[in-house]
């Protein structure tokens, strides 16, 4: 069977035709009141990156709702919390400033979608509200907004993504038996399970 690539605009725009007038025009550059009740509400993000070279990496940031601070109307920020400290997007965003967010609300179908330019912060006055259980971010990603929309649910809806009579967790091996299986670390499968554990939730911020 023949690969038929697609190599131009003008081929793309031909195969998917032209958006709709409010597709475009709901572009902002600054924060709406409603943005700011979203982003409060919102306890789930993921930020695209991309490296010099073109690398790409999406990270998934998650906290109690409204972690990620608005400093102004056209400036987000979103705290660094422990990881596992391979800072791919971190290093990305030092090699060229270029960001994407998406920013969820368990059970709503619609998004709220953030570009612009990211700068990485290692202290402000500001950090200060982004303690949790007493615990200070030791960096945050600073957003200068450039552009600002709200994306339409049709994806949620054909995935299905909230419906709980649609989830199959247990489809797959359990996080202890992937590492193993997948990563092969030195430790042994017990000692990944007590990792995964009932104890892991309570490591989150230290």
């Amino acid at each position: 069977m023949t690969t038929h690539e697609i190599t131009s605009p003008e081929e793309l725009r031909d195969l998917l035709g032209s958006p709709m007038p409010r597709a475009l025009a709901k572009e902002r550059r600054t924060l709406h009141r409603r943005d700011r009740e979203w982003l409060a509400a919102s306890p789930f993000c993921l930020v695209a990156t991309a490296g010099a070279d073109g690398a790409c990496d999406v990270s998934p940031k998650g906290d109690p709702p409204g972690f990620a601070l608005v400093l102004d109307d056209t400036t987000v920020a979103i705290p660094e919390r422990p990881g596992n400290r391979r800072a791919d997007g971190y290093r990305n965003i030092l090699q060229n400033p270029h960001v994407g967010l998406i920013f969820l609300i368990p059970g709503r179908t619609d998004t709220l979608r953030i570009n612009g330019r990211a700068r990485l912060v290692r202290d402000a006055p500001w950090f200060a509200d982004m303690e949790i259980k007493g615990h200070r971010p030791v960096l945050a990603v600073e957003v200068a907004v450039e552009q600002i929309f709200y994306h339409c649910a049709k994806a949620f809806l054909r995935s299905e993504l909230w419906q709980p009579a649609t989830w199959r967790p247990d489809a797959l091996p359990t996080r202890p038996r992937l590492v193993k299986e997948v990563e092969a670390p030195a430790e042994s499968l017990a000692d990944l399970e007590r990792h995964y554990g009932p104890d892991y939730a309570k490591k989150l911020y230290v």
